[in-house]
């Protein structure tokens, strides 16, 4: 046992926390967060693509806050690649995130995913980090939804 304030804790490894857990963890950040910047507004952003079967084939996982769409997923399955989806799947959550006020968008991809894809739709490189993973970049880019 640590001590810190005055009070005992504890830290451990937790590979499968309960997800009520991870949600206290990130509620703890968002009320800093709101103390140090106001309020974000945070709202999640699933944007799914079904096929006629109702198979789940796509979809953008994101959310909106402080005026931004923070995209953290963007896929495709593989039989439906290079058909247009994932443009509209990126193309309804920038409309969804100007429905909510936001003015810009930022995202990250990997030198072997969608770098090039995302440059198309007007996205710009903002940062990148080498041999991550190695021998592969990472790249940071942003929009202007405005």
């Amino acid at each position: 046992m640590s001590e810190g304030q005055g009070a005992l804790y504890r830290i451990e490894i937790e590979p499968n926390a309960e997800l009520h857990d991870l949600e206290k963890v990130v509620k703890i950040l968002r009320q800093f967060n709101a103390a140090a910047a106001g309020a974000a507004n945070y709202q999640r952003l699933s944007v799914l693509a079904r096929n006629d079967s109702g198979e789940l084939i796509g979809g953008l996982l994101g959310e909106t806050l402080w005026g931004w769409l923070s995209v953290e997923t963007l896929a495709v399955d593989e039989a439906y690649r290079h058909s247009g989806l994932g443009s509209r799947l990126l193309g309804a959550a920038e409309a969804e995130a100007r429905k909510r006020g936001c003015k810009s968008v930022y995202l990250d991809t990997y030198s072997f995913q969608a770098l090039e894809f995302y440059r198309r739709r007007g996205y710009e490189v903002f940062g990148s980090l080498s041999d991550f993973p190695e021998s592969h970049e990472k790249y940071f880019l942003w929009k202007r939804l405005t």
